[in-house]
């Protein structure tokens, strides 16, 4: 009889060390992701102001740069000058496009969690198998 209780005390011992680690991987795999979380609502917020200062001051310099083009050549040709004007906005807004949508395209979020989870998953199939 004593070494079935001996046994249970073991198992009930086993059991509370591996409910705490798995409390404790979990917590500290939360504290990752809401870290995470706040970093990248940080990085976006950054961006996006940065997005609207490089747009409002771009904007305003591409005004006053096709203003002062066009009171300089309107004696030549002005609708060559608006054409040639056009085409090169028309080829700079396709250019920042294409740089929108490959960082778009490179973007991750949250990977140090997912990759920590994945780790984590590895481990405890090891463990279990």
């Amino acid at each position: 009889m004593e070494t079935a209780t001996v046994s249970f005390k073991q198992l009930a011992t086993t059991s509370k060390h591996f409910a705490r680690r798995l409390l404790t991987i979990g917590e500290n795999r939360l504290e990752l992701l809401m870290v995470e979380v706040q970093e990248e609502r940080e990085r976006l917020l950054h961006a996006i102001l940065l997005a609207l200062g490089v747009a409002a001051f771009g904007l305003l310099a591409g005004i006053t740069v096709t203003a002062a083009i066009v009171v300089l050549l309107w004696q030549y040709s002005p609708v060559t000058v608006l054409l040639t004007l056009t085409g090169l906005y028309g080829v700079a807004g396709v250019c920042l496009y294409r740089r929108l949508t490959l960082l778009l395209r490179d973007w991750q979020n949250l990977s140090a969690t997912l990759e920590q989870l994945r780790k984590d998953r590895a481990c405890l199939e090891k463990i279990l198998a």
